[in-house]
Order: structure tokens, then C-alpha cells, then sequence
């Protein structure tokens, strides 16, 4: 977030701070500078990744689940603009978020969710998606990082806060800027700082923000800024922590200013704030007092302000402080071994470790929005669909090899954002055993053997945590990509009851359908409606795809990672074409584009699905749904969509997406219940008792549940309270 105000400041009331610049010539002037430096690999520009995904993501249609084909092309082209001119590119994206900024960082999720909300009441309403793109594609940061990797960048995962990381890189390395846009990288007393906002990729210009033309402004030193931020507000210290300061000041300010300044409000604070820290002492006194004994705060406050002035201190700066941020919490230590934390901390920094470290390292995980709607009555969110499954990954990463006699089963903190969810503490959701045909397995042995026979182990762990060892025979025999497609599919239909035929040959048809388009072909297709279960369905998928990667990691990586990304599985508009033509009742030669091929591909894929689901009675119901704004009929003419699909929704007494009054779990009468939430252990049913069964019958969780081949787990410990939205069927 930053500082508020103090760039829209340095823009309004400093412009002299605010310089454009050509990055190219920058370069060569640095690389004149330091020569030898910069002689193997040209100067060095330290990227905020997280801060360029809005500017990377132009695609069309952005609510569909993400064109990563073409957002792919994207990456590249934006690439290639530094490299041809001698830059050198280093990302970093966030890795962790910080205990101390949890707060701000729900408050965040929470209007982002109401901005979700609004979009999927346009889509219903108009049938369209909004003109401004309020929520960036789910998974769009979890993806980026191996998509810069595959094209040969450097990429860095942080483990503390990203933008400490970025600026201490880049002082330390004498990179040539920074790219980013938050005021924050103005307060570190690092390299030049460069808004990527104002980037203009063609010229290679932009701006960039002088601190030290900012300091000469408002009579400060660098060394002052961090005071300043912190007053003025920032991650660490609140604004309400700091008001009356700011208050006083203001008054102050209004009273010795002349004249008094007339501009933005905003612009006045920061004014009036840096008068009086510039009165609490010049830059030369009480050089060891990181906050000023003059300044009238309570210890508290006092103590916060210095928290907040250390988060800027760079290593080798005056007051910096030496902290372990990596320390593994101790409840964490016994479940496994030196070897395994040193492996997860470094996949993680490399970014290619997505989910282990911050399971196995810090006992706590996070996913960001989703595009979900709150209103539909069948979809459950993805957080549930897909939390049996993390408890296998869990399982699988904490548990395996442990005695289940002895162990003390660890608990894993949840931060997910779903509609319904304030974010007020985490939810508390213990690992589930997962068993191996192995005598004494142990992550160490999936992890780091080179036995031939161990590469077998690692599958049947992947495949065990989506309950589809049906599948091993496909391994080999059809793409990597495929057989990830069809066991991600699987699990959806198993884990959500409201999924039907119409929804798989959608979900099928594209991931066999995406290998033979082009990004000229993707990009060409006219998606005559919008609709929003589709939507969240493409976005289902998509979050699945990261539990993909995550099970895939925890399991020593039997499938090659390029296999599990979107790119090469899924492109969003595709998929919506696809769902929309699947419900209108096209033939299935029609569905896949009339290949021989890619048809007898997808009629094999499909036959192993239901299968697999018959074994586990769940028997998929054709259930089509042509999804129809009111007055509003498909044009086959350049859409290639049957014309007077379907009825009219409303006439039907249905909503927008065709779901039924009263068909729903909330209609049901389903409790949204919490589960594991703090220490309420004990307080109402156990939610196993609510967890229905594929047939609809109830399920003892206290007997170990069937799988695919006769094996089975020992659902060993306790679970806590049922959640707030009904739990998807066990497998």
C-alpha cells in the first residue's frame, strides 16, 4: 500500500521530483559508471511483479478465467523491450504475508469482494462483462513467477516482505532502478525509484521519483522519511494510531504557514507533517534515536513507531536490526527433517515451491479473491471444493512416515477469501493421512531418492490426493497436460454435486480442444453472452490448477511443472464458448471443432472420468442450462452459436445462470457453519456428522472411506466445527 498521499503529493506539489526518463539511455549510463559491474549481465532493473500484473493482464475478457496464451505473448513482448536494450530484469512477488500487516491485508480482500460482487450482478443483469476490470483473473500471482521463470528470467519469491526485499536487492546488487508503483520504494534509501504506471513500453520512458529533490521540498534529510511515513500512515503504523499526532501537527501547521497552502487536503498533511518532524530535531542531533525523544507518544506508540522506521532500514543502514524472520515455528520441528526445510525455503525463493513453505515453514497458507459469486445457490466456493484435497497435501508434507500413535497432529492456519468470510481470524484445518505403497515412506525419500521405483511412489502420491489412482495407467500414455486436466476434473465432479455432463464435456472439450488452437484463433472468438456460472466455473478450474501445482511439489514433482499451467490447459474464453455451446445440446463432433482426433481424445478422457465416478456412486446427470439474457438470442451469424438457444430465464423462473428456486444447499436449509475457529472446539455438531455421502446418505467419518483400489487412509485425529458453507462429499 504504501504511504497515502505522498505520491499523488510529489506530483502535484513537487513536480521537480518528478522526472521523466528515457530507461535506456539510464542504462548506459550506469553500466558507464560501473563498467566492470555490469559487464557480464548489462544493468540490472529490480521488478515488482506484483505490482505489474494489472499493467502485464490486457487480455479481452478478463472475467472468463484468464487468455494465458495470450497473456502469455504478452510477458514476452514486455520482455524483450528490456533485454534489446541491454536490461536485465529481476522479479520479485510476494511470498509471505507478514503477521503485522494480516489486518490491512484482509481489509483489502474484503472490498475487493465487493467489488467481485458488483461485477457478477452485471453479468446477470446484462449478460456482458464490465467495462473496467475491478478483479484481476484468480491465480493470475500464482502463475506469473513460473511464467517468467519458463522464459529464462530471474524470479524471486519473497520471505518477508516484498518490498523490503526489492529495495535491500537492489541497493545491494547497485541495480539501476526499481520498477513498481508504491510509495514506499520513495522512503527506503535504496536506488532511483520508477513508476511502472507511467510506463510507456514502446519508448522505454517513464517516471521516476527523486526522494532526495522530495527531502530539499519539505526541509527533510533521507534519513527522515521513514519518521514521515509512519506519521502520515503506512502498513506497519495505522492512521488511527497516529491521529492525534497528525492532528496536532495540522493545527500547527495552519497557524505558522504563510501562506496557508490551498491545494488538495492530503497534500496539506503531508505539508504539515513534515514541518513538525523536521521540528522534532535536525537531521544531525540524536543520530542513535530512531524516534525522537521529543515527540510526545505514549511507550506503545512509541514502540510502534520504531517497528515501523526499522521495516525501512536496509542492511548496513544506521539502526537497522537484524531480525529472524525464517524461524520455523517449534510445533513444526518434529514433522520433518533439516533437509526438507532447507529444500522448501530454497523451491520457495526460486519461486518454484508453491504452497510447501509456507505449510511446512510457517504452518499457515492464503489465497487471495476469487472470482465467486455470493449469490449462487449450488457452486460452493473453491476454498471448500478444494479443502479436502489441501488436507491430503498437508497430510502428505507433515504426517508422512509419523507414527500415528505418537504424533501430535499439527495444525494448519487458513487464510482464504470467500464470500461470507471476514477475515477475522483464520480457519483452523488439521492434515489428513494419505497412505503409500511403501513400507516407512517418508517425504525425504519422495523428495530427494534417485530409485527408479520411487518416480512410481511420487505419482501414486499425486494421484492419491485427488482420489484418482484410476489414472496411473494414462501416465505415458497421453500428454502430461491431459491426464492433470482429467484428474482436476474428476475431483470437481466428485467434490461438487451440482456439476453436470454439460459441465465436463465444457471442461473436457477445452483442454482438449486448447492444444490445436492458436493465439490468433483464441483471440478470435466472439462469446455472443456472458454468463456468470461460467464464470465461476473458469475460475473453479483455474484455482485448481494451483492445488495442482501444490500437490505436484508436496509429492516430489512426478509431473513436469510447464504440465499443470494454464497456458498449456486452459484459456478462458475457449472454455466459455465451449460451456456455452455444451448446454445449448450441440453434438459432441460439433463440440470439438468436427477433429476426428481431438473427439476420440475427449470420448476417452470422458469414459475414464465416469468410470471413476460410477466406483464412487456419483453418476453424472445431464442437467443443461442455456443461459440466456431476457430478450437477447444468439447470433449464429458471427458467433458460430445456434440461434433461439433455450427459453428465456426469467420465463422460467430461474436465475440468470438457470440454477432453480430452491435447488441450492442454502435452500436446503444447509447451515453455514465455522469450521475450526480459534479455540470453539466442541461447541455444536461435529461437522462430520453434515457431510453427506455421494448417494446422499450420511458418512461415518470415524470408518476409513473406500478408494479407487481397495486401499485406505486412517482419518486420524479430530476435526473441529462444520464450516460456515456446507462441506463437499468425502471421497
Amino acid at each position: 500500500m504504501g504511504v497515502k498521499g505522498l505520491q499523488s503529493f510529489m506530483e502535484r506539489c513537487c513536480p521537480e521530483a518528478c522526472v521523466t526518463v528515457n530507461l535506456g539511455k539510464m542504462a548506459r549510463q550506469h553500466a558507464a559508471k560501473t563498467p566492470q559491474g555490469c559487464s557480464s549481465t548489462g544493468p540490472t532493473l529490480v521488478v515488482d511483479g506484483m505490482a505489474c500484473l494489472r499493467h502485464w493482464y490486457s487480455c479481452k475478457d478478463w472475467v472468463c478465467g484468464g487468455q494465458w496464451k495470450e497473456y502469455m505473448d504478452i510477458l514476452i513482448s514486455w520482455v524483450e523491450a528490456f533485454t534489446s536494450a541491454g536490461i536485465k530484469l529481476v522479479f520479485f512477488f510476494d511470498g509471505v504475508v507478514e503477521e503485522q500487516k494480516r489486518q490491512e491485508w484482509a481489509k483489502r480482500r474484503c472490498r475487493v469482494n465487493r467489488d467481485v460482487s458488483k461485477m457478477f450482478s452485471h453479468i446477470k443483469e446484462y449478460g456482458e462483462q464490465p467495462g473496467r476490470m475491478s478483479c484481476l483473473p484468480s491465480a493470475l500471482a500464482t502463475f506469473t513467477p513460473y511464467a517468467l521463470r519458463s522464459l529464462g528470467q530471474e524470479v524471486f519469491c519473497s520471505v518477508r516482505e516484498a518490498d523490503y526485499e526489492i529495495a535491500s536487492y537492489a541497493c545491494q546488487h547497485d541495480s539501476m532502478g526499481i520498477l513498481g508503483q508504491d510509495s514506499d520504494f520513495i522512503i527506503y534509501d535504496s536506488v532511483p525509484y520508477l513508476s511502472v504506471a507511467q510506463l510507456r513500453i514502446s519508448s522505454l520512458t517513464t517516471v521516476m521519483y527523486d526522494r532526495q529533490k522530495l527531502c530539499r521540498t519539505v526541509g527533510l534529510a533521507v534519513a527522515q522519511l521513514p519518521l514521515l511515513a509512519c506519521l502520515l500512515g503506512n502498513d506497519v503504523v495505522s492512521e488511527e494510531h497516529v491521529r492525534d499526532i497528525r492532528n496536532n501537527a495540522m493545527a500547527t501547521y495552519r497557524k505558522t504557514s504563510s501562506p496557508p497552502y490551498s491545494g488538495a487536503p492530503q497534500d496539506q498533511t503531508v505539508l504539515a507533517v513534515a514541518q513538525f518532524v523536521s521540528s522534532l530535531c535536525s537531521p544531525e542531533d540524536e543520530q542513535n534515536e530512531l524516534v525522537p525523544k521529543s515527540l510526545n507518544a505514549s511507550a506503545p506508540l512509541r514502540e510502534l513507531l520504531r517497528k515501523g522506521i526499522c521495516s525501512y532500514l536496509l542492511p548496513g543502514q544506521k539502526g537497522f536490526e537484524l531480525t529472524d524472520t525464517f524461524a520455523l515455528p517449534s510445533a513444526f520441528e518434529k514433522h520433518v527433517s533439516p533437509e526438507i526445510l532447507r529444500a522448501c525455503r530454497e523451491k520457495h525463493v526460486g519461486a518454484e515451491g508453491f504452497m510447501v513453505y509456507s505449510v511446512v515453514c510457517a504452518g499457515v497458507t492464503e489465497c487471495s479473491n476469487s472470482l465467486e459469486d455470493e449469490e449462487d445457490t449450488e457452486l460452493l466456493p473453491q476454498a471448500f471444493v478444494y479443502k479436502h484435497c489441501r488436507q491430503r497435501i498437508y497430510g502428505l508434507l507433515l504426517l508422512l512416515g509419523q507414527d500415528a500413535t505418537t504424533v501430535d497432529f499439527p495444525v494448519i492456519k487458513e487464510w482464504f477469501v470467500y464470500p461470507g468470510n471476514p477475515l477475522k481470524e483464520a480457519d483452523m484445518v488439521q492434515p489428513v493421512p494419505i497412505n503409500l505403497p511403501c513400507s516407512e515412506p517418508s517425504l525425504d525419500l519422495l523428495w530427494f531418492s534417485t530409485e527408479p521405483e520411487v518416480s512410481a511412489l511420487r505419482l501414486t502420491a499425486f494421484l492419491s490426493i485427488f482420489d484418482c489412482l484410476d489414472f496411473s495407467d494414462l501416465h505415458g500414455a497421453i500428454e502430461d497436460s491431459l491426464l492433470a486436466a482429467l484428474c482436476l476434473v474428476t475431483y470437481i465432479v466428485l467434490q461438487v454435486q451440482s456439476l453436470s455432463q454439460e459441465d465436463v464435456d465444457a471442461y473436457l472439450s477445452q483442454a482438449v480442444s486448447l492444444r490445436l488452437k492458436s493465439n490468433r484463433e483464441l483471440k478470435q472468438i466472439e462469446l455472443p453472452l456472458f454468463t456468470s456460472r461460467a464464470v465461476q466455473l473458469g475460475c473453479l478450474y483455474v484455482r485448481g490448477l494451483s492445488h495442482l501445482v501444490g500437490a505436484n511439489n508436496a509429492s516430489g514433482c512426478p509431473l513436469p511443472s510447464a504440465a499443470l499451467m494454464p497456458w498449456h490447459s486452459f484459456d478462458g474464453r475457449l472454455f466459455h464458448s465451449k460451456y456455452l455451446l455444451a448446454h445449448s445440446g450441440v453434438e459432441k463432433t460439433e463440440l470439438l471443432d468436427s477433429d476426428p482426433s481431438c473427439l476420440a481424445q475427449f470420448l476417452q478422457l470422458k469414459e475414464k472420468l465416469v468410470e471413476s465416478c460410477r466406483k464412487r456412486g456419483r453418476i453424472l446427470q445431464s442437467r443443461p442450462r442455456a443461459p440466456q439474457k431476457s430478450g437477447v438470442r444468439y447470433r449464429s451469424a458471427d458467433s458460430g452459436f445456434p440461434q433461439n438457444v433455450g427459453e428465456d430465464w426469467r420465463g422460467r423462473g430461474a436465475t440468470a445462470e438457470g440454477h432453480r428456486q430452491g435447488q441450492g444447499w442454502r435452500d436446503r436449509g444447509e447451515e453455514r457453519r465455522l469450521w475450526g475457529r480459534g479455540a470453539h472446539r466442541g461447541r455444536g455438531q461435529n461437522f462430520q456428522q453434515h457431510f453427506p455421502s455421494y448417494e446422499g446418505r450420511p458418512v461415518d467419518m470415524s470408518r476409513p472411506p473406500k478408494q479407487s483400489r481397495g486401499r485406505s487412509y486412517h482419518n486420524r485425529g479430530r476435526y473441529q466445527l462444520a464450516p460456515r458453507w456446507p462441506h463437499p462429499p468425502a471421497p
